[in-house]
């Protein structure tokens, strides 16, 4: 196949992919659902890996970065000015906990050090995708990425649910 139509079907199925995720509700529901349609598409093997044209990498990267930086408000800059303590706390930590758990991920279970330590670090699908892209390593990072926010998507709300109930029995 073409390498523009090989694109476009990669194209069509992370569409696909991301407007049936959609209709699950969850958090960055496209963003998953995206990747799992592409994703599938690319590990059926029928097609070639996508070939993108040049720069449209560095466009992608400008676009997920605007994205996230048009959340970055004034009222969430006042509310750093509360927040700094536990936010600092919490970066810590799970920046320690990720070295941690990608060093022992690579020795116990053999992988990659670069694929394990990103992995496990904290950062957001895409953006740890794209730091393991500059790595060779962005797909298994990728995977690595998505499996954790799927699972943190379906588990952690239905926890915090259940906390709360927890709570509201307990002063009720």
């Amino acid at each position: 196949m073409h390498p523009p139509l090989n694109l476009l079907v990669y194209l069509l199925a992370g569409l696909a992919g991301g407007l049936l995720a959609l209709r699950t509700g969850i958090p960055a529901a496209p963003l998953a659902g995206a990747l799992l349609g592409a994703g599938l598409v690319s590990m059926s093997g029928r097609l070639e890996t996508a070939q993108w044209p040049l720069g449209t990498r560095t466009l992608l990267e400008i676009g997920i970065g605007t994205v996230i930086g048009t959340g970055l408000t004034s009222t969430a800059v006042a509310e750093l000015r509360q927040l700094w303590r536990p936010a600092l706390l919490i970066t810590v930590t799970l920046v320690a906990t990720g070295l941690v758990v990608g060093l022992w991920c690579s020795r116990l279970l053999g992988i990659d050090p670069v694929v394990a330590l990103l992995g496990a670090a904290p950062g957001g699908i895409s953006g740890m995708s794209l730091v393991g892209a500059e790595f060779g390593v962005g797909a298994a990072v990728a995977t690595l990425h998505a499996v954790r926010l799927i699972t943190v998507l379906l588990v952690l709300p239905l926890m915090v649910r259940l906390v709360l109930s927890l709570q509201g029995s307990q002063s009720g």
